[in-house]
This record gives structure tokens, C-alpha cells and sequence, in this order.
């Protein structure tokens, strides 16, 4: 099961993003920018998008091993989508 939340900003360009500034849902309506991530039961960073008026400029997938630490990461960014095995 995952959850979404929502941040005003990342803190680190390391994988995967460290989202911060924490606001809740009912904030997005005062926002013309925001992030929005998905987490699994463990807290760890499964999705993450970059929403920037109402639609999403940018985009991070990421996959872990059984150990939580991150082993492949996709980013979208317009048209372009890079992968990144981190083994």
C-alpha cells in the first residue's frame, strides 16, 4: 500500500530526492508548484513528481533492494526519460 504526500521542495540532487516542507492536501490550493510522492509502508520513496500548474513537469521512479537501498531510478524531464541502474 503507498501513500501520498506533499511537499513544497527537495533538499539533495542524490537519488532518490529527499522531499521536504511537508504540506497537506488542502494546501495545494494555494500552490502553483508542488511534489507529490508516493511511499510505500517502509517510508521509502517509490514515485515522485514535480507538479507545476496543475501539471507534471517532471517525474522520478525509483525500486529498491530487500536491504531498502536504491538499486534503479527513471526521470522524466519533458521528452526525455533517462534510466539509471544504480547495482
Amino acid at each position: 500500500m503507498t501513500k501520498t504526500r506533499y511537499f513544497l521542495s527537495y533538499s539533495s540532487v542524490k537519488l532518490p530526492l529527499k522531499l521536504v516542507n511537508e504540506i497537506t492536501e488542502a494546501d495545494l490550493n494555494h500552490r502553483n508548484f508542488y511534489y507529490q510522492g508516493k511511499f510505500d509502508d517502509n517510508g521509502l520513496l517509490l514515485h515522485c513528481q514535480k507538479i507545476v500548474y496543475n501539471e507534471v513537469e517532471s517525474q522520478h521512479h525509483y525500486r529498491y533492494d530487500d536491504n531498502g537501498t536504491l538499486v534503479w531510478a527513471q526521470i522524466s524531464e519533458d521528452d526525455d526519460v533517462r534510466e539509471i541502474d544504480l547495482r
